[in-house]
């Protein structure tokens, strides 16, 4: 819906730079109502530009006749950046990934920041839990839960995820994952939601099956933005106020008398129970002890530091540890408790106190000697 807004806001914009480039040549509104439209997409109104105004507010009304608005791009070029996924599959790369390798690639690069299993993480988008029922949840008042959101209860189109994940993620290093690392991925966050393909779990996904995927929650949004008739069908949405919970009609004055309605489903727990386990596998012991600081590096601070990708020195980088340490140790342990330029203090991990982040800072320096 945001799109279809596009028209909305560039009025808006235009309103705006005109209030800009003529300060002091704005009107007192008037009353009265200036040639008022019925095709705002919320059911509203907007309104004729009239003598170069918009209401009350000037606009540029110059001609653009002979603006030159450039060539008519290639086929190739519109190749190079027609690369969206779409729902029908159309975009989709040829490879093949299971949700075993996604599970070791989650481990690695995902759960220092989304949480073990996509339970959550310290303020980034929890992934998995929920139910299409708690998406009727209405927090009326302290202690009730609000809907839950996550890729299984709420996304419509499993080419969203893929699609994401191609282009963004993970966070240290986007656009790194090849086609198959992209679909196990997916597969991992599919299985963790309980999305089935024909009824089955998702072991494996490729670009075949990809397309059978129904995601619970693939009919829950209204009205249909898709397609030729999508604007036409959001203004017949809000045109009836009864589609998003109000029965009567606007008003500006004297309000408040109308009938509203109610909540109807009151929150008295969270079904299913979360889950309390949360274990990460279990350490391999053939390749020797970890440290602690190792531990905390890797929970906390290598989504940043395990390359240069974020313009943090990468652990290993021997020439730009060495120019960090030209400051001294008490300069960069300082800068890491108390952040330096686009580094929070401590990372983000205000958990930790200021001893563990100087373990995690001599553990990144003596690994990258």
């Amino acid at each position: 819906m945001i799109k279809l807004n596009n028209k909305l806001i560039a009025i808006a914009a235009s309103a705006l730079i005109a209030t800009t480039a003529f300060a002091g040549t704005v009107e007192p509104l008037p009353k009265g109502i200036y040639n008022a439209k019925k095709d705002a997409l919320d059911g509203g109104v907007t309104y004729k530009t009239v003598n170069g105004k918009y209401t009350a507010y000037n606009v540029n009304d110059q001609s653009t006749k002979g603006v030159n608005f450039g060539r008519a791009p290639t086929p190739n070029e519109l190749k190079a950046w027609d690369v969206d996924i779409m729902p029908d599959g159309t975009g989709l790369p040829v490879g093949s990934g299971t949700a075993e390798e996604g599970s070791e690639l989650y481990d690695r690069d995902c759960a220092s920041c989304h949480g073990e299993f996509g339970a959550g993480g310290k303020g980034y988008p929890t992934l998995t839990g929920g139910t299409l029922e708690s998406l009727k949840n209405q927090r009326t008042c302290p202690g009730k839960d609000a809907p839950n959101r996550t890729i299984g209860s709420y996304w419509p189109q499993a080419s969203t995820l893929i699609w994401y994940i191609r282009d963004a993620m993970p966070y240290a290093h986007p656009k790194s994952y090849s086609a198959n690392q992209m679909y196990a991925m997916t597969a991992y966050l599919l299985a963790e939601n309980g999305v089935k393909i024909d009824g089955e779990d998702i072991t494996e996904l490729n670009q075949d099956n990809f397309k059978k995927i129904v995601m619970p929650n693939r009919n829950g949004f209204y009205p249909n933005i898709d397609g030729p008739n999508g604007v036409e069908n959001v203004r017949k949405f809000y045109k009836d106020p009864k589609n998003f919970g109000a029965v009567g009609t606007r008003c500006m004055k004297n309000c408040g008398k109308e009938t509203v309605l109610k909540i109807s489903q009151e929150i008295t727990d969270v079904k299913p129970a979360y889950s309390t386990l949360r274990d990460m596998p279990k350490e391999d012991a053939s390749k020797g002890p970890v440290s602690e600081a190792e531990k905390l590096y890797e929970k906390s601070c290598a989504v940043c530091h395990k390359t240069d990708a974020m313009g943090a020195p990468a652990v290993g980088d021997k020439k730009a540890w060495a120019t960090a340490m030209e400051k001294g140790m008490d300069k960069v342990n300082h800068n890491a408790i108390n952040g330096i330029g686009g580094m929070p203090p401590k990372g983000g991990a205000m958990n930790l106190t200021d001893n563990q982040v100087k373990d995690i800072v001599k553990f990144m320096v003596e690994s990258s000697k």
